[in-house]
């Protein structure tokens, strides 16, 4: 990594700094468990300054002409774009996917800062007919103002360019805190909007302990709106916290989706999508697919190919030729696995394939495959958060729509089916924000991205992503009667 683009340092209000305390925290490797760096373990008194830097900012960055706002996301865009090889290699260091994936990425943050380039000139308000003579009625959009980004590990680069791509063309600031263990790919985006050339203060970067600058950041007067993509567990958190200064909030939390596979689905397209909707990152997102709901007549067909296709991936460090799945992101997440494969297996499940840690040891593990899976597992109702595959075997579709929606969560979910009646209305009893039809994949800068019920609050991407971060004002114009 260069120094252009590798800061062992917070910004804020344009300087880079270590922590108070002078305390780092190691960045490790997920692929060998080197330490490639040391970050600021930062706390409240380095947050509050950011804070206050961005709070200053904004009152200079919120009167911007759109045309401004636009023009310095092109640029950070353009910025992605000129060191995407870099940034992906960044990117596979802390986090461990295959660098493939990693510049995948990387291409869909830049997509949605391009996105949200082109929306900060479309910010539009509205002229509403008055119901009283000699006035005007009007209704005019404002940037929210400070915003505070908290992101994961599992998409550290773009879960960011989400938040802070529609925050930056509304016309707010942002503190960002990204997660310890993947620090770089968040403070890379101080060094890429420095060289958007973005105002002192306009984007901060503070690394370190979640509870200090996490409690700071919901309950500092100047922080308007917070952002967070994370577990529903710490999501509830964190809108509790923010309730006691009424901040808005959006919340892209945690999930349960379900792959519906109908006998009169297209087998082989199904499967194709199986790999990506599961095996993508190492099952680590929040979309992954969390159980495999297959039809009688289709059941013993998915599970041969899905298992003959899950054993064919190829495991190894994410810098690796030909690497289909890199490492899990920690130890933690091994035994987390580890545990609901065994609590499955002890309640009649039986494994297909994989089912254990992999031969390259460390964090490694294989794919696996599940068949027999009921809904008294853990596993169906835990979100399993790595590449394990279970799959469930049920009879007619008001039984797939009954479990698939047997849970709190609410974000992704899947099904394929050849029947367009069918399409409609399982697309239409589907408790879920996102439903891809006969496809695994379906994250796009121009859509929405959101969930519903546990799952979380607002929508990210599309033209909804930008209102996020907007609130409306109501002009009352009178005494124009002469």
């Amino acid at each position: 990594m260069t120094d252009l683009l590798r800061h062992n340092a917070n910004l804020i209000d344009g300087e880079w700094v270590p922590a108070d305390s002078g305390k780092t925290l190691d960045v490790i490797n997920p692929a060998d468990g080197s330490v490639i760096g040391r970050v600021p373990n930062a706390g409240a008194a380095e947050t509050r300054r950011a804070i206050e830097a961005a709070a200053t900012a904004f009152t200079s960055f919120k009167q911007t002409l759109a045309a401004e706002r636009a023009d310095m996301l092109f640029a950070l865009y353009d910025a992605i774009r000129a060191n995407i090889d870099e940034l992906a290699h960044i990117l596979t260091a802390e986090q461990g996917k295959p660098i493939a994936e990693a510049r995948g990425e990387l291409a869909l943050s830049a997509g949605y800062i391009r996105w949200f380039a082109e929306e900060a000139r479309r910010i539009y308000g509205d002229i509403v007919p008055s119901p009283f003579k000699n006035r005007k009625l009007l209704v005019t959009r404002e940037p929210v103002g400070v915003c505070a980004a908290i992101t994961p590990w599992n998409f550290p680069s773009s879960m960011l360019s989400r938040k802070v791509g529609p925050a930056l063309a509304a016309g707010c600031t942002v503190v960002i805190k990204p997660a310890s263990q993947t620090p770089y790919s968040g403070l890379v985006w101080g060094a890429l909007a420095e060289m958007a050339g973005f105002p002192k203060g306009v984007v901060n970067v503070v690394t370190g302990s979640a509870r200090e600058i996490g409690g700071e950041l919901t309950a500092n007067p100047h922080v308007r709106k917070v952002t967070f993509t994370g577990s529903t567990e710490v999501g509830k958190m964190l809108i509790a916290q923010s309730a006691t200064t009424v901040k808005k909030v959006s919340m892209e939390l945690g999930g349960n989706a379900p792959f519906i596979v109908f006998d009169d689905a297209d087998l082989d397209k199904a499967v194709d999508a199986a790999m990506i909707a599961k095996y993508r990152n190492a099952g680590q997102t929040c979309v992954c697919t969390n159980r495999f709901l297959v039809q009688d007549g289709i059941h013993d067909a998915f599970v041969e190919k899905l298992t003959e296709r899950s054993r064919a991936l190829k495991v190894g460090p994410g810098t690796g030729e030909g690497i289909d799945q890199g490492p899990l992101i920690d130890m933690d997440a091994v035994e987390k696995i580890e545990g609901l494969i065994a609590d499955a297996t002890d309640n009649g499940a039986k494994i297909l394939a994989g089912g254990k840690r992999h031969a390259l040891g460390g964090t490694f593990f294989e794919p696996t495959v599940l068949s027999g899976a009921t809904t008294k597992m853990k596993i169906a109702s835990e979100e399993i958060f790595g590449p394990v595959s279970a799959v469930y075997r049920f009879a007619g579709e008001d039984e797939a729509i009954r479990i698939a929606n047997d849970t709190p969560y609410g974000l992704a979910c899947y099904f394929f089916s050849r029947d367009l009646g069918r399409a409609f209305r399982v697309a239409d009893a589907l408790e879920y924000g996102l439903v891809g039809v006969n496809e695994g994949f379906f994250t796009t800068e121009v859509a929405p991205f959101g969930g519903v019920k546990e799952s979380g609050l607002g929508s990210e991407g599309g033209r909804q992503g930008i209102e996020e971060y907007l609130v409306t004002k109501y002009i009352s114009l009178g005494g124009l009667g002469g």
